[in-house]
């Protein structure tokens, strides 16, 4: 199937809608993909991307380049725990 040819349903009956290319709000859906992908979305937020992400590209594309990033990164970084000592050491410099 063609992306460009997918299908969406508005008050009940199928209307054959094109893929946006260029997405009008960015800011606004970069600020929601980062949400969602830190687990800060909560689910009407959620699903209200969704219903916008299937018509627009640019949305899909960065929602997936961020998501492949971010797993990566979780992937590659080690968690150590933070030595004790750091700790307290900056502790002491915020109460300052």
């Amino acid at each position: 199937m063609n992306v460009s040819s997918k299908t969406t349903e508005a008050a009940g009956e199928k209307q054959a809608q094109p893929m946006k290319q260029h997405c009008e709000n960015h800011a606004e859906c970069m600020k929601m993909i980062q949400m969602i992908l830190d687990g800060e979305a909560n689910d009407e937020e959620k699903e209200h991307f969704r219903q916008n992400m299937d018509k627009c590209m640019p949305c899909i594309q960065t929602y997936h380049l961020e998501k492949c990033i971010k797993d990566s990164l979780q992937y590659k970084v080690e968690r150590r725990p933070c030595p004790e000592r750091l700790v307290a050491a900056i502790k002491a410099q915020l109460n300052h």
